[in-house]
């Protein structure tokens, strides 16, 4: 099933390099995470304790959240450790003419 509700989220020059932003994106607080040449999105809310996870640390395609430690991967938001049970809930992204598009639904 096609996903027609791609949304231009930013330039893709103001990604970080190995490293995790927060943007806003039809109303919706979302991270992008940046691992090697891919790109993932996620909501930007920890699902334990409701911290910011683009204040968090990134390693490789694990996001930490600043408030508990706790971990999610990038790639499709599954919780990786304790105190973390309860999935991010991740987004497909493509980069098209120097675009970000996140599809959302």
């Amino acid at each position: 099933m096609a996903n027609d509700n791609w949304i231009d989220a930013l330039d893709a020059d103001a990604l970080p390099d190995e490293d995790v932003i927060g943007i806003e994106i039809a109303g919706r607080d979302i991270a992008l995470y940046t691992v090697g040449d891919a790109v993932y999105a996620t909501d930007n809310l920890c699902t334990h304790g409701a911290a910011r996870l683009c204040d968090g640390f990134l390693d490789g395609h694990e996001i930490e959240c600043p408030l508990h430690q706790g971990k999610f991967d990038v790639r499709d938001g599954t919780p990786l450790c304790a105190p973390l049970t309860d999935p991010v809930r991740s987004y497909p992204v493509r980069i098209e003419g120097g675009r970000v598009f996140v599809a959302l639904d």
